[in-house]
């Protein structure tokens, strides 16, 4: 099917399959003989599972260091990809981004009990 088929089946845009093409998270495609893309349902499933793992909070950068394990979450969605002790170079990068969101979420909530302390009036500990 061409870009725009393959990226209405995908649930994205023929410019994002561009983009992780460039990025290294799409294969190239193969080509018609006017040079136009041609994706197949392999590929349709492997961005529909890059934009799930976008959506979980992966970055892009993130899963160029996976983008040899993508397509193994395409076949089983299951699978422990990423994970320390899977066994796999490169992996880790799931706790990573967990421990990331963490942090974000330990600063978000002392950020969000400090604002509340000063709208109720309440001066802040240590400040």
């Amino acid at each position: 099917m061409r870009i725009g088929d393959a990226a209405a089946a995908a649930g994205t845009t023929p410019r994002a399959l561009r983009f992780y093409e460039e990025r290294g998270l799409l294969p190239p495609p193969g080509r018609t003989a006017t040079g136009q893309r041609e994706y197949g349902p392999g590929e349709v499933a492997r961005v529909r599972v890059i934009r799930e793992l976008l959506a979980l909070g992966l970055t892009v950068e993130d899963l160029r260091t996976v983008a040899d394990r993508i397509d193994l979450l395409v076949e089983d969605p299951r699978r422990r990809c990423g994970r320390p002790d899977s066994g796999v170079p490169g992996s880790g990068v799931v706790d990573r981004r967990i421990a990331a969101l963490d942090a974000e979420i330990d600063r978000l909530t002392r950020q969000r009990t400090e604002l509340a302390l000063r709208v109720a009036g309440v001066e802040p500990q240590g400040g």
